[in-house]
């Protein structure tokens, strides 16, 4: 009888031992040296989601004041958007930029890395005001990148 409790307590005991696996969700670029990127193309998605930051910061103000169900609904929705997209600049310059494309081998890194992070601060204030300055700034420091990325040519 000993043995067979102290044995359900061994096997009790090991399956607390046993690692879980917790799946995870990966979004960027792989981070491999597999030599495939298009840059252009990341700027360009980001110019779009810098887009969308500016018509939800417009749409903001269009329904400012307005108290009715479907405003707020509205609303709602365009701060939603404005924040996930601005997320997603960051996430793009973080996960891809800055982790594989900007190295401290370039003659001007600390100038890149000086851009690279305006952008994510600007997605930073866009997420945290509905004023259209900032969105403006957020496409701006955007552009400023198109310089090391230009378009490939194929």
């Amino acid at each position: 009888m000993k043995t067979a409790k102290l044995n359900k307590f061994a096997l009790a005991l090991s399956l607390l031992s046993v690692p879980f696996i917790v799946a995870q969700t990966v979004e960027a670029h792989c981070q491999v040296p597999c030599g495939i990127y298009n840059d252009s193309a990341r700027v360009d998605s980001m110019l779009e989601d810098a887009a969308t930051v500016t018509k939800a910061t417009h749409m903001l103000a269009d329904l400012a004041g307005k108290t009715d169900a479907q405003s707020n609904n509205q609303s709602t929705r365009w701060v939603l958007n404005k924040e996930q997209h601005a997320q997603k600049i960051i996430e793009t310059i973080s996960d891809y930029y800055l982790t594989q494309r900007v190295k401290p081998s370039q003659a001007d890194y600390a100038e890149r890395l000086f851009k690279h992070h305006a952008v994510i601060l600007a997605a930073m204030k866009a997420k945290q005001n509905a004023d259209t300055a900032h969105a403006t700034a957020l496409t701006e420091s955007i552009q400023a990148l198109s310089i090391y990325y230009p378009a490939q040519m194929h």
